[in-house]
């Protein structure tokens, strides 16, 4: 059986970027790693809109794997240090725990599926961690697993808020 395990993050990408980049890959099936896929800042990524654009915009199926989400401690510890050389092996462990890769069944990403978290690249991101773990269990044993990270160079960076200060009469001294 081949697999073509994709991975994708909307933050830093607009939604013609990101359906774009989906549609030309020939992603059939979205697959949503994120814990929370209610409360996202890109409403086109937000539950249950996204599954209505993936459908809509370009034939494809969704579907939320929670399973393949780090818990809410693992990401709050992140979020507070920022240290990847401790959130990732705290990720894995995790996965492990929880069965991973073992529970996954091949057959629920056959063809070309996506991988779906928030995260502009995969160099940080759990998405990318959970790509290897399945493919390489399912290359061991003996299917064949592409894994292709979908990124665009021209990416919008997502927008740091400013903090915009007034001057004494209200007025701003910028």
């Amino acid at each position: 059986m081949k697999t073509t395990l994709c991975t994708i993050g909307f933050a830093g990408k607009t939604a013609e970027e990101f359906f774009r980049l989906l549609r030309e890959s020939g992603v059939q099936k979205v697959i949503d790693v994120r814990e929370n896929r209610v409360g996202q800042l890109s409403g086109y990524a937000k539950y249950p809109d996204i599954e209505f654009f993936l459908k809509t915009i370009g034939g494809m199926e969704y579907s939320h794997q929670p399973l393949l989400a780090p818990s809410h401690e693992i990401r709050k510890a992140y979020k507070k240090g920022k240290d990847w050389a401790v959130y990732e092996p705290a990720f894995l462990g995790l996965m492990r725990e929880r069965g991973i890769p073992e529970a996954i069944e091949l057959a629920g990403f056959e063809g070309v599926v996506a991988l779906l978290c928030s995260e502009p690249g995969p160099e940080k991101c759990h998405r990318r961690l959970v790509a290897d773990l399945l493919a390489e269990h399912w290359q061991s044993l003996g299917h064949f697993v592409e894994i292709k990270h979908l990124v665009s160079a021209d990416s919008v960076q997502p927008k740091k808020r400013r903090k915009r200060s007034s001057g004494a009469d209200g007025t701003n001294p910028q």
